[in-house]
């Protein structure tokens, strides 16, 4: 049947794809980290504290102390393409808009600050997508990541009159292909270096300890990564020894353990020569990564006695890193394209 004359536009027909990260600070400057942290840490899946006692002490105290030590952290990793995790993560999409070709639409957004992901949800409806796989890229699943990141599409559900069909993918924390995509990548990495390192440490970023209590996978998830990496590092690296660890604690509270700079600081100081540390539950490179681990890792360890360090990179868009990701993301288009 002819439309009318006077009838909107619509297209129709689409396959969408939005990949999605934590988020980071539009600028390296305290204004753009308070508005970052006050997004970020009012989220009752990061921050778990009854609001009505979190609220002041958040706008009272940690908005007015954390920004400027932040911004420096933030300045230290900034480059000119922009936030580390940004510019990585934007060259994920562009790499996997390649490899999917027109098949679909591949968008990125963050869970905070921009680009928002009830934005870039809407931008692939106005490209006509009726199907859309939403991919969280957190390997492990927490509450405090992909929950989140879920709770955001049902924000955007709830507010929208004409939705599309939805998936999300799955984590992948022990999945073959993350595995391999891991174990590929970092065993280069270390073949490039010029020394041979003793110890791998895999850092994965902290969580309270209750969340775990309260059932979380998240720990268990971190925890089978590290022991699917070591089984096959065995094979390939039989002399390099393995340690995981939990990084990034904030607040009072018991966090998961051990913490990676006491880590850091032990094995330095128990003769431990040279060592290299990876991220496996980071998708991107970012702040945590490049300043936490790269830099702090390294004046600990050179502080403990260690003479050779190394902070290996994340996959990003490294050729193992997006084979992997167009892998999981075809999977569980299956039946779409």
């Amino acid at each position: 049947m002819d439309q009318p004359a006077d009838h909107p536009r619509i297209v129709t027909g689409k396959i969408g794809v939005l990949l999605v990260n934590l988020g980071t600070p539009d600028a390296p400057d305290e204004g753009a980290v308070r508005r970052y942290l006050a997004e970020f840490l009012s989220d009752r899946r990061v921050v778990e504290i009854p609001q009505i006692f979190w609220q002041p002490i958040l706008r009272g105290l940690v908005l007015r102390t954390r920004p400027r030590k932040s911004a420096h952290a933030y300045s230290q990793v900034w480059t000119e393409e922009g936030s580390p995790l940004a510019f990585h993560t934007a060259a994920q999409a562009r790499a996997l808009q390649a490899r999917l070709g027109d098949a679909a639409i591949v968008r990125y957004a963050m869970r905070y600050q921009k680009p928002a992901m009830a934005v870039e949800l809407d931008k692939l409806l106005a490209d006509g997508c009726e199907r859309i796989l939403v991919a969280p890229l957190y390997p492990q699943y927490s509450g405090a990541t992909t929950a989140s990141a879920l709770d955001a599409v049902a924000n955007w559900i709830r507010d929208r009159r004409r939705l599309p069909a939805l998936r999300t993918l799955p984590p992948y924390f022990d999945d073959p292909l993350a595995i391999s995509a891991l174990h590929k990548d970092l065993g280069a990495q270390i073949a490039a270096l010029d020394f041979e390192p003793e110890l791998l440490v895999l850092s994965f970023h902290g969580m309270p300890e209750r969340t775990l209590r309260l059932g979380d996978p998240y720990h268990c998830h971190c925890q089978k990564t590290a022991r699917l990496l070591g089984e096959a590092f065995a094979v390939s690296h039989p002399a390099l020894k393995l340690a995981t660890s939990f990084q990034s604690r904030f607040g009072r509270a018991k966090w998961l353990e051990p913490a990676t700079d006491d880590v850091i600081k032990v094995q330095g100081a128990n003769g431990v020569r040279r060592m290299v540390i990876a991220a496996p539950g980071f998708s991107s490179d970012c702040l945590e990564t490049i300043e936490e681990l790269g830099i702090r890792g390294r004046e600990d360890f050179e502080a403990a006695g260690g003479t050779h360090f190394a902070a290996l990179t994340c996959l990003n868009a490294t050729e193992a890193g997006m084979d992997m990701l167009e892998a999981l993301v075809r999977r569980e288009l299956a039946g779409w394209i």
